[in-house]
């Protein structure tokens, strides 16, 4: 139990490490947009377009997961140093927090001083039409788009890494390599998700229905970590109040709960409205929004730690 969790803890810590220090690497260095450049010619139109969206919701998360568990066992079967590097690499490459914060943080700083600025930089947070929105919609946008992608960009792979470990350990089958093939299934359904899973594209429908299912938990652990980093246990309560607006079943609970502890309205016009008695968020407002999701991904990170430690 010891040497595979003092492995994991190892290989979380070389992943945090990685993001503190790096952030994350350009696309043409990222194995995640490869991925996208494979999942690029899915969307077209299909005779069969949910019998084609199935069987690459199932085959690439597969494919990409055991690609990835095969490197980290090869590099284990050299050395354990190497096996925990090649694992750390992999969870680093399949999480995004630094990098999140960082152009929201951008976005909320030129949201007063240059809103065409700001509207033109929230394209690579959001994927909404963002040219008439007001600065005070477009902090909104900001705040939403780093709650939301705390779970899809870091809680989601944290947990797959640590929940594939503890059940690769339970049957048998090595930790290490099963867990960072957890981490690289979870991040290629996203990645599949945020490409086709549109109403528009039906090809699509299999994937959004499999990360709808795959981030059940991860948006939920996300809600409850930003509690945490809020110091506010109510904001969860309050969240609830206003699910039912947000069409995603998972998104809701991450934004909701920092609609509720930030005291702010958060919204997409025309789709949704969280705390809808409250006024669109201020600079400050954002900017602290901004921070306290930073302060749940290291909670994230350290949850991560702990429960690797628990690996048999």
């Amino acid at each position: 139990m010891a040497g595979n969790g003092l492995a994991a803890l190892a290989a979380v810590a070389v992943a945090a490490a990685l993001e503190l220090a790096v952030g994350e690497p350009s696309n043409r260095f990222h194995p995640v947009a490869w991925l996208g450049r494979v999942v690029a010619p899915l969307d077209r139109q299909w005779d069969r377009p949910l019998l084609v969206g199935a069987v690459a919701a199932v085959s690439l998360p597969l494919a990409f997961g055991s690609f990835v568990g095969i490197l980290v066992a090869t590099a284990s079967s050299v050395s354990t140093i190497a096996g925990v590097s090649t694992a750390g690499l992999a969870l680093f490459l399949t999480t995004s927090l630094r990098e999140l914060l960082a152009a929201a943080g951008r976005v909320v700083d030129a949201s007063d001083a240059d809103l065409p600025a700001a509207r033109d930089g929230l394209l690579a947070l959001a994927g909404r039409d963002a040219s008439a929105l007001s600065a005070g919609q477009v902090r909104s946008a900001a705040v939403e788009s780093a709650a939301e992608n705390l779970a899809d960009g870091l809680v989601a792979s944290l947990g797959a890494f640590v929940l594939g470990g503890l059940l690769a350990g339970g049957v048998g089958l090595p930790a290490l390599p099963v867990a960072a093939g957890a981490a690289a299934w979870v991040k290629t359904v996203n990645t599949m998700d945020s490409m086709l899973g549109y109403r528009s594209k039906r090809v699509g429908t299999p994937a959004a229905r499999l990360d709808d299912a795959a981030m059940w938990l991860p948006a939920r652990a996300s809600a409850l970590l930003l509690a945490v980093a809020f110091a506010s246990p109510s904001s969860l309560a309050r969240a609830r109040e206003w699910l039912d607006a947000v069409p995603s079943p998972n998104s809701g609970w991450p934004m909701g709960t920092t609609a509720a502890a930030l005291g702010v309205r958060l919204e997409k016009p025309g789709t949704y409205v969280l705390n809808p008695a409250s006024d669109l968020p201020s600079g400050a407002a954002a900017r602290r929004g901004i921070t306290r999701v930073g302060v749940a991904g290291l909670l994230a990170y350290l949850l991560a730690g702990a429960g690797v430690l628990a690996w048999s």
